[in-house]
């Protein structure tokens, strides 16, 4: 038993972190085949963008619901489902030839995608101590980063090679392996069951043995987080106990947790941090690259390689930065958006074609903002109460994604009013005025970020927490 403490706890996370992986292939199996999207089913800009908007919208609004049922049914059910869903849209995906079809494909993708990286990083908590979490949140973000690797350069080059249905029904094969992987090993906490063994009804020697790995409910990394009843409470007891039994409107819950300034900063801290990156890497990446800079596809392929592995060592890097000083992580957050911000300026203010070295400092720099937005959860899981904690995760991270189908959409209704929304007809003047839609939302994420952190410090000190 004694043999099982060390290791169990690494197995599930492992499981979970290599499905999330997968979630992300499928969620960016469109970053590097946008030209080939749009010559397969013979789309312009705007109806392409379309694609990753409606994926996008899909996962914000699925957030919060998918939050509410994570802190109900935990978090093996919620990745089984997500994982189900995402397999059944590649299926649709590589076997469809419309474009109705093929964004029904999407929205799957999309809803599978949200009931994943919420459920995973639930289960941290409950198997890992307080001082694990930040750097095992970024060890997370950092695997997931493979799966971009994959979608970037492998998908690319299996559909290249033998053709679009291959690659997609390939993407699902491997979701059907890693479902069944995950429906024998996750467990929601020590001592939880499987699914497998739920359905049989059977308890198996693991999991009884694993009990002895339960420990105190985590609910925090660097802060006690404020008790529920500090908590704004409409109704008294009454809605508190409509609370615990998970009856209470979403609309409540939502006031409730956004009533405390920590979440609403962790809320900006994820808008303002990756959505520059996931518009470029999910979709107007390689358009930019191939029709705008003038490179061939294999060139932007490995260019776009390089971003993620960007985004991974500096996950391994922020990681026990913002563990070990705490107190300057929110500072750390303004400090890679704005350089994220005054590389992307300088890029679409250089007369003409950029230097090859800005472009490769772009693509170093611009992924910082991923790792970056894991902070967000640091600062959610710092405030948000345990019975919250799933709902919390959700809502935060409806940010980021927010701000990308956003700026998803917005550059590809301005190529097209450009009259630059086809690969024949790209050029660099337009994806530099189209790539111009960040700035705005930049300037109002930083400004929210301001204001709540100034605001975060004075409830703080109103109800005596001090960060630890």
């Amino acid at each position: 038993m004694r043999a099982s403490k060390p290791f169990l706890p690494w197995v599930v996370w492992g499981v979970a972190v290599t499905l999330y992986a997968i979630a992300i292939v499928n969620r960016s199996s469109l970053s590097a085949l946008g030209p080939a999207t749009q010559d397969h089913f013979s789309i312009d800009a705007s109806t392409l963008a379309a694609f990753p908007v409606i994926q996008l919208l899909v996962y914000a609004a699925c957030q919060i619901p998918v939050g509410m049922l994570l802190d109900r049914y935990g978090s093996t059910i919620l990745i089984l489902a997500g994982s189900a869903l995402m397999l059944t849209g590649q299926i649709v995906m590589a076997t469809v030839a419309n474009v109705e079809f093929a964004i029904l494909a999407r929205i799957l993708v999309g809803a599978g995608d949200a009931c994943t990286f919420t459920a995973v990083m639930r289960l941290l908590p409950e198997w890992f101590k307080p001082r694990q979490l930040p750097t095992l949140g970024q060890v997370t973000g950092l695997i997931g980063q493979v799966g971009q690797l994959v979608s970037v350069a492998p998908l690319a080059f299996v559909v290249d090679t033998f053709g679009w249905s291959t690659g997609f029904l390939g993407i699902a094969a491997v979701g059907v392996l890693s479902f069944l992987l995950a429906f024998v090993v996750l467990r929601d906490a020590p001592g939880r069951r499987t699914a497998f063994e739920r359905l049989t009804r059977r308890t198996g020697q693991v999991t009884r043995n694993s009990e002895s790995l339960a420990a105190a409910p985590i609910t925090t990394v660097t802060m006690a987080p404020p008790a529920t009843n500090m908590i704004p409470v409409v109704g008294g007891s009454r809605a508190r106990r409509r609370s615990a039994s998970g009856k209470e409107g979403i609309l409540t819950r939502v006031r409730r947790l956004l009533s405390i300034p920590g979440v609403r900063l962790a809320y900006w801290i994820h808008f303002v941090t990756p959505f520059s990156a996931q518009a470029f890497l999910l979709l107007w990446g390689t358009p930019f690259l191939t029709g705008g800079l003038g490179l061939s596809a294999p060139a932007a392929s490995g260019l776009l390689s390089l971003t993620v592995v960007s985004s991974m060592v500096a996950g391994l890097v922020l990681g026990p930065i913002s563990s070990r000083f705490i107190e300057r992580r929110v500072l750390l957050v303004i400090g890679i958006t704005v350089l994220i911000m005054v590389t992307w300026l300088a890029v679409l203010l250089w007369p003409g074609m950029p230097p090859g070295w800005l472009i490769i400092a772009l693509l170093v720099i611009l992924p910082l903002g991923g790792p970056a937005s894991m902070i967000a959860f640091e600062v959610s899981r710092s405030h948000t109460p345990r019975s919250f904690a799933g709902f919390g995760t959700g809502l935060v991270n409806t940010g980021g994604f927010t701000a990308a189908l956003l700026l998803v959409m917005l550059i590809g209704v301005i190529l097209d009013l450009q009259g630059a929304g086809s690969p024949e007809t790209y050029s660099l003047t337009a994806f530099k005025v189209a790539f111009a839609a960040q700035i705005p939302l930049w300037l109002l994420g930083l400004t929210m970020i301001f204001i709540e952190r100034r605001r975060t410090g004075t409830w703080m000190d109103r109800h005596g927490r001090t960060l630890r």
